[in-house]
């Protein structure tokens, strides 16, 4: 279904949109929570662990978006601090060593920004998940499920495939931060989300997401269980092809698809 980017944005910012554990719990069988990046913290913005598909046991990595205040707080308004990511790729090698794919959900307005944050390492934390998940020799699926934010996002999107549910988007700044420094005026926030080309449609146009998984009528929220199918309908079939792929080409091609994405 066609939606303005208004109503596209108004989807997204629904408090019953799902959440990427709500997507693990309907799709991952016997999850296992793993916490902590054994060097500063565990870090609750997100949520990693084991599950299965079908007795196929995969790595699943999930940024969390709060549906309340409480949930919120506890969840950092989605911002991630580095022993986030640092747990991620902590979970990310140890996939690697016991050859089990990656499952990655991206839902966050971006990386946490604090003077906190800075003095734990964030820039080095980001770029080393980019750095080490270009190299991982196992397939890697990013799926972005609300927002894409930043950096934030990009330290789970880089991935073999990446798809994106028919509402998300990715984007290097929100459009109200966009609207605020281009015109000191954040109503302008529809002007600058078209500008930034956040939208599934323009991010498939331009190569950097692979499919577009639709959503039911009126977004997500209006039939979870539905969306979770269609989300391990396209797993199901992506790690099938993945995983037939020699882990050499499995590597390079991933490096090609980034080398060449922009061009």
């Amino acid at each position: 279904m066609d939606y303005s980017i208004s109503e596209n944005l108004n989807i997204l910012k629904h408090t019953s949109r799902p959440n990427a554990k709500s997507y693990i719990d309907l799709i991952f069988t016997d999850f296992i929570e793993l916490s902590g990046d054994r060097l500063y913290g565990d870090d609750p913005s997100i949520i990693g662990g084991i599950g299965f598909i079908d007795n196929i046991p995969f790595t699943v990595i999930g940024q969390l978006r709060g549906a309340n205040i409480e949930e919120q707080i506890k969840f950092n308004f989605s911002m991630t601090h580095p022993e986030g990511f640092r747990k991620s790729l902590r979970l990310m090698k140890q996939a690697e060593k016991f050859h089990r794919p990656v499952i990655c959900f991206v839902d966050t307005i971006g990386a946490y920004p604090g003077k906190q944050a800075e003095e734990r390492g964030q820039a080095a934390a980001i770029a080393n998940n980019l750095m080490e998940m270009m190299c991982l020799k196992v397939p890697i699926i990013t799926i972005l499920i609300g927002n894409g934010g930043s950096g934030g996002a990009l330290a789970l999107c880089v991935a073999d495939r990446i798809s994106i549910l028919e509402n998300a988007v990715l984007s290097t700044i929100s459009p109200k931060a966009c609207a605020e420094i281009l015109w000191k005026d954040t109503s302008k926030e529809i002007e600058a989300a078209e500008l930034l080309k956040m939208t599934s449609e323009d991010l498939l146009q331009q190569g950097i997401v692979d499919y577009i998984i639709p959503e039911p009528n009126d977004g997500a929220h209006m039939d979870v269980h539905e969306t979770a199918l269609r989300i391990k309908t396209y797993l199901i079939k992506e790690i099938k092809l993945l995983k037939s792929i020699r882990t050499s080409k499995l590597v390079h091609q991933r490096q090609k698809k980034y080398r060449t994405m922009g061009r």
